[in-house]
This record gives structure tokens, C-alpha cells and sequence, in this order.
């Protein structure tokens, strides 16, 4: 009756996870254990205590199969190196969301690591190097699509002109959202970025 008892309540304390990174393999699983993070990914496993998570960085990333991807890093203090994705591979065509199991592990991840004093960094978006970077690339190509509606108006191609218009308008809406999400930030405990999450 006791043994039942504590496994109801070890079963209780434990929040599990998983996702497939691809079709191929089997799917990366993460456990929130009383003891700490439990990991099984590619033939590997091991457990890190949440006073041992030195960083996470929660991104927006999307891709082409799955414009709604959200994705955790976290680093352990021995330099290891964990991925959580919001999405899952199920079919050659279908990568599913995950977003109701993926915001619940991360909160309670971080709501774990609270509890056990940690001192991990925690971030958001891309890193300072990489939003510059993004933020100069998008800059040139806006120039390079001014310059080519400047130059469809002036010879009158009023097609290209509305090509150019629609093309530009899409681009803004997929990379601006990607922009706006991935804003480098600093996080607490407490507040997690909302936009980071599903």
C-alpha cells in the first residue's frame, strides 16, 4: 500500500516530454524528475540537476514545414548541450505542434530550477552578433527590392511593380514576425518571455 502510494507521488512529481527531430530515430524524451532533468536522445542518456543548468535561451524558430516552431537550448555547467523543439516529426509531410506539452515542460523546467537555486542565464531571441547581423541582411534586401519597384515604376512594368509589392509585403510578414520574436533579451524566473512561447 505504500510502495503504491509513493509511486503515485513520484509519478505526480514527474512531468515528461518528447519530440522526434526527425523521421528517422527514435524521439528525444525529457523527464522533470525530483532529482533533476532526465534525458534519452540518440542512444544517449543522463540526468542533470536543475542547480547544474547553467543557461537556457528560448528562440523562435520557425521552418518551412512548421512556421509555428519554438525551440529551448540548454547548457549544462560541464559544457553539455541539450535542444527542446515545439514541434514533431510524424509524417514526411507533417511536423506536428506540440505547443501545449512543450509550454507546460518549459515552465515547470524553469519553476524546478527556481526552487532548486539556480543561477543559470537565462536569455531570449537570438544572440546580440546574430540579430545584428539578421537586422543588416533584411536592411539590404529592403533597399534591393526599393530599387527594383523604383525601377519597374519608372518603365512603367506595373505587373513587376505589383510583384514586387506582394512579394515584399510577404517577406515583411514572415521575417518581420522572426525579426520581432528574436529580439535578444534577458529573463527571469518569474517572467518568461510570452513571444518565446507557444
Amino acid at each position: 500500500m505504500q510502495d503504491s502510494a509513493s509511486e503515485a507521488a513520484h509519478a505526480a512529481s514527474t512531468i515528461g516530454y518528447a519530440y522526434k527531430a526527425s523521421l528517422i530515430g527514435a524521439a528525444h524524451r525529457f523527464e522533470l524528475t525530483d532529482a533533476g532533468l532526465s534525458w534519452h536522445l540518440a542512444g544517449r542518456s543522463g540526468a542533470w540537476g536543475y542547480a547544474d543548468i547553467a543557461a537556457i535561451r528560448l528562440s523562435f524558430r520557425p521552418v518551412s514545414m512548421q512556421a509555428h516552431r519554438f525551440r529551448a537550448d540548454l547548457r549544462h555547467v560541464d559544457g553539455g548541450h541539450l535542444t527542446i523543439l515545439s514541434t514533431s516529426w510524424q509524417t514526411a509531410a507533417l511536423m506536428a505542434p506540440q505547443d501545449d506539452g512543450y509550454r507546460l515542460f518549459i515552465r515547470e523546467l524553469h519553476a524546478r530550477m527556481k526552487q532548486a537555486g539556480s543561477r543559470a542565464v537565462l536569455t531570449g531571441g537570438l544572440s546580440q552578433q546574430m540579430y545584428m547581423a539578421a537586422l543588416a541582411l533584411v536592411g539590404l534586401l529592403a533597399i534591393a527590392m526599393l530599387g527594383l519597384l523604383v525601377a519597374a515604376l519608372v518603365t512603367q512594368q506595373f505587373a513587376g511593380a505589383a510583384f514586387i509589392l506582394g512579394f515584399a509585403a510577404l517577406f515583411a510578414w514572415q521575417v518581420g514576425g522572426f525579426i520581432r520574436r528574436n529580439r535578444p533579451l534577458a529573463y527571469t524566473f518569474d517572467e518568461l518571455p510570452e513571444q518565446l512561447l507557444p
